[in-house]
């Protein structure tokens, strides 16, 4: 197949790819043979570059399912499969996903490649904590079945380890079972950082919690917040309107047809963004129940978003601090990225609960806070990202490798200083970027 150039969600970088897909592992195999080094890559979500490579193995035609035990929940499907084909299949059967990211266009090998976090990892845990075994073709060719007691060390590696073991191919998952499909919503709009900091503590016991933060107010209302709750609705909670329980998510989005012109999006746009945003809520707290579909995926609405960014493309800032001396980190992060005028057009605070015993060591999760940084791609964003570099590592953080597209690899060494040892063969330019290859 001619090279072609590709990228992935940050549009930064494009590079130039020799993109193979096959369907039979057969095939799969003797790709893998003929080539000295190569990556998979499932639909692209991932920010950055660790997904791509002159040699792309395409996942997304190990697209089927394989089984689905509807008494207790376990799914098995191949490594291709989108979030969104698997929500359309176990919905009606009474069961969600135990763990999903802001965007349901990701495959389950993707999925288990990033170990995926979620709103409710303070509470369950990453995407590990559901992963009953897998199969993966090996730099060898071999294909081997991995599990917690069947080749636990290649499980572990594998689970976050960014598609450097091998080849993902199926993937068996436990479910969550659900009465609807809908989210009893809580909403609470914070005045700044310290408040809204206070209302993670105050509603920890919810199952789902993120917070949207205004990253341009300065002073007394310097990171103010509206927090979002959520808890899976019951039966007895729909009322007439919305008495289908099972109601699927709808295929229907927006569509942003072009790359919007760089300097679309600037403090003036962003300002003007925030404030409508933050005021559209008038009362201090507001309940409502609403679609998984509104509460997990808003922005899955917009087809090709990432194009408001303009056609230089954007990067995603994502670290985790430990809770420990968190405010303190959090509010200097805060303060340099006001006092830079560099404003995220979206930036989404989470908590963590502890690190997942089965992840690999270049997992992301650990137990603190995690705040997430969208920015327009410019020099003078990497000039605060490297500013911002040198507080996360002064506070004992991390940046997710997933949206990582700049690190350095002195970053990368003092702060996943146990990685694994990667494959010969299966390497992506994320890898070769921070590790010397």
């Amino acid at each position: 197949m001619p090279n072609k150039f590709i990228q992935n969600w940050g549009n930064f970088p494009k590079i130039k790819s020799e993109v193979l897909e096959s369907s039979n592992y057969s095939e799969i195999k003797d790709l893998i043979n003929k080539r000295s080094k190569l990556i998979a890559r499932g639909n692209g979500r991932c920010y950055g570059d660790s997904s791509l490579q002159s040699t792309i193995i395409s996942t997304l035609k190990l697209n089927k399912f394989l089984l689905f035990d509807k008494e207790k929940g376990i799914l098995k499907i191949e490594s291709g499969v989108l979030l969104s084909e698997i929500l359309e299949v176990i919905i009606p059967f009474g069961f969600f996903l135990p763990v999903t990211p802001g965007t349901k266009w990701i495959t389950i090998g993707g999925a288990v490649a990033s170990n995926i976090h979620g709103k409710n990892h303070h509470k369950e845990g990453a995407i590990s904590n559901f992963i009953e075994s897998f199969e993966l073709i090996t730099d060898e060719s071999n294909v081997i079945n991995c599990s917690r007691i069947e080749n636990t060390e290649i499980f572990i590696n594998t689970i976050g380890g960014m598609g450097l073991t091998g080849i993902i191919t199926t993937v068996t998952i436990q479910l969550k079972r659900i009465e609807t499909a809908y989210i009893n919503q809580k909403t609470v709009k914070a005045k700044c950082l310290s408040e809204v900091l206070d209302y993670f503590e105050q509603y920890n016991h919810y199952t789902y919690s993120v917070a949207w933060i205004d990253c341009l107010k300065k002073g007394s209302n310097m990171g103010r917040s509206i927090l979002m709750l959520g808890e899976h609705a019951q039966k007895q909670d729909l009322t007439q309107k919305n008495k289908k329980h099972f109601t699927l998510h709808s295929d229907k989005q927006i569509n942003i047809p072009i790359y919007l012109p760089n300097f679309t999006l600037n403090r003036f746009t962003i300002g003007l963004f925030n404030e409508l945003y933050y005021n559209k809520q008038i009362q201090k707290e507001k309940d409502t129940i609403v679609h998984y579909d509104k509460f997990f995926y808003p922005l899955d609405m917009l087809n090709n978003w990432n194009r408001i960014y303009g056609k230089n493309g954007f990067t995603q800032y994502q670290f985790v601090i430990p809770f420990e001396r968190g405010r303190e980190c959090l509010d200097k992060i805060m303060k340099e990225i006001t006092e830079s005028g560099c404003g995220s057009f979206l930036a989404v605070l989470k908590t963590f609960g502890k690190k997942d015993d089965f992840s690999s060591s270049l997992s992301f999760p650990n137990e603190g806070y995690t705040l997430a940084l969208d920015f327009k791609i410019s020099t003078k964003v990497f000039s605060l990202l490297d500013r911002l570099d040198k507080i996360v590592l002064e506070y004992n953080g991390k940046l997710y490798l997933t949206k990582d597209v700049r690190m350095s690899p002195e970053m990368f060494q003092k702060t996943y200083p146990n990685h694994f040892e990667a494959s010969k063969k299966f390497i992506s330019l994320q890898t070769e970027r921070l590790c010397n290859f």
